[in-house]
């Protein structure tokens, strides 16, 4: 199915619209024109009438009518569209003029003209159109109709009192092919204008929507260059419009998302492949050196006790590694439920109180609170702080499990004595595989039950986002202490 253009989209709409304006205003300058010439032929009708009147009100008689045809027909003489018959009491004719009677030696009238005796002045025909003597004469009096030929007439009939007391009936027609074929002329220059007037926005809007485009297929050009190896190249586009300025800035930001999220990818992977390198050279070592000769039972339980001890350490490893991936998903559920924290707390004091006594350290738990929480996920999460702290703590420290409730959050503090951390370390040390220690080798202090090879505290930062908390580091003289803050209810 072929995709829709937005450019001829948007010029179809801008045409339609524009000839709708065209049609509305046409309209109107249309029925504005026909009433004024419709006023303005009235007007001539009317003046016409009225002098006519004037004119047979001075004579004495019908005779005298007739015999002043000629000065009675001076009211519509210089206007062609004009007829005139005027008829006495019994219908005989007094006087007519017409257009052919007028312009013409000898008259020659056009074959469908109207002519003074198309006028039927007959009190049958004109019944309540006919205006009494007295009556004013008005356009409202004008009534329109058509000749034996088809041809459309205004006109007016009205009666004439002599001054010897007789009456004749005067009527006076309009033709109105004239003003017609003037209107029809209008109406068809308004079309040819309004369709050449439509027809050039249609090219023109066509082509400045296309101008006014160029920016989005600069963009279109410049994102199919982007590549998983290009993403660091932000979208550029030279003299941008307001509209477009925040896709772009859109587009970048979601870049250097992608751009962050792939680098912190490809370093977890390295980090990875270094972290499960070592323990894999010590097995293979361990192993290569115990076959080089035969060994003791002794030697070969060591051997393979120090083999557990790696295969354990990978298994943690792979573990928080799949840990991590689930909690990432969008679909994780999480199961919470109200709990009393200081039990909890007591209870993962008590778990790694036997860690604590090899070492000669001691742990404490302080402060109480009721918390809405996935209870194995802070479990993880407070085993992985005590199992750091429980390593960073000199002999004879106490490792201290605090509880501080404030008005929007719910801490819990896990405080050691202890080394400081550097401050430029406070917040790196949440990420993957990251270690404060450049050379990233493995000590003494990283063995054993509570080792995390490097992802203990990322675990930690992934259950507080979980939980819609964080989880931040404070480190001086004194102390380091790690903070879990869960957002109150």
């Amino acid at each position: 199915m072929a995709r829709r253009s937005l450019a001829l989209t948007l010029a179809l709409l801008f045409s339609a619209t524009t000839f709708a304006v065209f049609a509305c205003v046409g309209w109107y300058l249309y029925v504005a024109l026909a009433h004024q010439v419709r006023k303005q032929d009235d007007q001539d009708i009317v003046l016409a009438a009225r002098h006519v009147r004037r004119l047979a009100a001075e004579l004495g008689s019908a005779q005298d009518a007739r015999d002043h045809a000629l000065r009675l027909s001076s009211a519509v003489l210089g206007n062609q569209a004009l007829a005139l018959r005027i008829v006495d009491a019994q219908g005989h004719p007094v006087a007519a003029h017409d257009e052919g009677a007028t312009f013409d030696e000898p008259p020659r009238p056009l074959d469908d003209a109207v002519t003074a005796n198309d006028i039927d002045l007959s009190a049958a025909r004109a019944g309540a159109l006919v205006l009494a003597p007295d009556a004013r004469i008005v356009d409202t009096a004008i009534r329109e109709w058509r000749s034996v030929q088809g041809v459309p007439v205004r006109s007016i009939a009205f009666d004439v009192a002599l001054r010897n007391g007789e009456t004749v009936r005067v009527g006076i027609a309009r033709d109105l092919r004239g003003p017609l074929s003037l209107l029809d002329s209008y109406r068809d220059t308004l079309g040819l204008a309004g369709s050449i007037g439509t027809l050039v926005v249609l090219l023109g809007s066509y082509a400045l929507v296309r101008l006014a485009l160029r920016p989005l297929r600069q963009i279109a050009d410049q994102s199919r260059e982007v590549t998983a190896y290009r993403l660091d190249r932000p979208i550029r586009v030279k003299h941008i419009p307001s509209e477009l300025a925040t896709l772009v800035e859109s587009l970048n930001a979601m870049l250097e998302r992608l751009h962050a999220g792939f680098q912190r990818l490809s370093q977890f992977t390295t980090d990875l492949a270094h972290d499960m390198r070592t323990p894999l050279s010590n097995l293979r070592g361990a192993t290569e050196i115990a076959l080089a000769r035969p060994r003791s039972d002794d030697e070969y339980q060591a051997v393979l006790a120090s083999n557990l001890e790696e295969c354990e350490r990978l298994s943690r490893m792979i573990e928080n590694v799949i840990f991590l991936a689930r909690a990432e998903h969008p679909r994780f559920e999480m199961r919470r439920r109200a709990f009393d924290l200081r039990d909890e707390l007591e209870r993962i004091a008590e778990y790694f109180e036997g860690l604590a006594d090899e070492a000669g350290l001691a742990i404490s738990v302080q402060g109480s609170a009721s918390l809405s929480a996935d209870v194995e996920l802070l479990r993880r999460a407070l085993s992985n702080l005590l199992a750091n702290a429980l390593r960073y703590t000199p002999p004879g420290g106490t490792i201290v499990l605090a509880v501080q409730a404030h008005e929007a959050t719910l801490d819990i503090m896990v405080e050691n004595p202890g080394t400081p951390i550097p401050p430029e370390h406070l917040e790196r040390i949440f990420e993957r595989f990251y270690r404060a220690d450049p050379s990233r080798t493995r000590g003494p202090e990283s063995t054993g039950a509570g080792a995390s090879a490097g992802l203990g505290l990322a675990i930690v930062r992934t259950v507080m986002e979980l939980h819609g908390g964080k989880v931040r580091a404070e480190s001086d003289a004194r102390s380091t202490r790690f903070i879990l803050s869960f957002p109150r209810a």
